[in-house]
């Protein structure tokens, strides 16, 4: 049996995250620092940033004017640095830059936009630590959302510039639609369920509309935003939320580089330590970003 097979065996043997109380979910996902260690020459510190909470990465060997935000998954309810510290310092070796994970506010208790604000902050941080540094907003699944809303309402409220955008398996269309593809392809993903969506989904907009443009980024104004690279996996029940992102960047002017991996979970990059193509496809964030800084 390969490592993808091992894997896939494994998810389907867990339990649909709506049919777990969110406090358990929760810590669930933070056992991530227990499960998957940091890799060799990555350092943390935990402290505020932007009076934001969160852990900075520094990368050995990494460049002085190099940085990236990490806005980690989690469906704007669960997740934090310690699920995805060990994600983020991968991607910060493979591109050569430090890294900040904010620990931004999560929903119910902290709707919409307050995820947003912290990130904006954070981003802010950055550029105030480091002022001409290059700086690269990424994110996964709901982490990848977010990375489009950021770089939006950067662009709009004339905030720090940033050089690219990376969006892993990224949630970008809160609206839930029982009739959708999404709906009908979560049936058969072994991650992402279309009750899991929904219940993320109200959580986090409270009393907010699906279609406002800084929640669910596919209805914002494109133009103008810095390269895109956005990676999913064919198999995946939010693999269209990724071709829509990709198609409606492509319409607005952006440069933008669709990846689709056959066969893979979504967010498979998360399981790097124990998937090969986990390794790859976080190498290949690296490669596409060199030219970009």
């Amino acid at each position: 049996m390969s490592d993808l097979d091992d894997l896939l065996a494994f998810l389907r043997e867990q339990p649909m995250l709506s049919q777990v109380p969110l406090a358990e979910q929760r810590v669930q996902y933070d056992r991530a620092q227990k499960a998957f260690q940091l890799p060799a020459g990555v350092t943390t510190r935990a402290d505020r940033f932007g009076g934001v909470p969160g852990e900075y990465l520094t990368v050995a060997g990494a460049a002085a004017d190099r940085q990236i935000l990490y806005l980690h998954g989690g469906g704007y309810g669960i997740g934090s640095p310690r699920s995805h510290r060990h994600l983020a310092a991968a991607i910060g070796l493979a591109a050569g830059a430090d890294v900040l994970v904010p620990d931004y506010r999560l929903a119910p208790e902290h709707p919409f936009p307050a995820a947003l604000d912290d990130a904006l902050a954070a981003l802010a941080w950055l550029a105030a630590d480091r002022p001409a540094a290059r700086r690269v907003v990424a994110g996964d699944s709901a982490g990848g959302g977010l990375t489009v809303s950021v770089l939006v309402a950067a662009r709009d409220r004339g905030g720090p510039a940033v050089a690219a955008g990376v969006c892993l398996s990224p949630w970008v269309d809160l609206d839930c639609d029982p009739a959708s593809p999404v709906a009908q392809a979560a049936a058969t993903d072994p991650v992402v369920g279309f009750d899991d969506l929904v219940g993320f989904s109200r959580n986090y907009l409270g009393g907010a509309a699906a279609a406002a443009p800084l929640a669910s980024p596919i209805h914002a104004e494109l133009r103008g935003l810095p390269p895109l690279l956005v990676q999913a996996s064919s198999s995946e029940a939010l693999r269209f939320d990724a071709e829509r992102l990709a198609a409606a960047a492509q319409a607005a002017g952006v440069a933008v580089e669709l990846e689709m991996v056959p066969g893979v979970p979504h967010v498979w990059h998360w399981f790097w330590p124990r998937l090969d193509l986990g390794r790859r496809s976080i190498d290949r964030i690296g490669a596409w970003l060199r030219p970009h800084w």
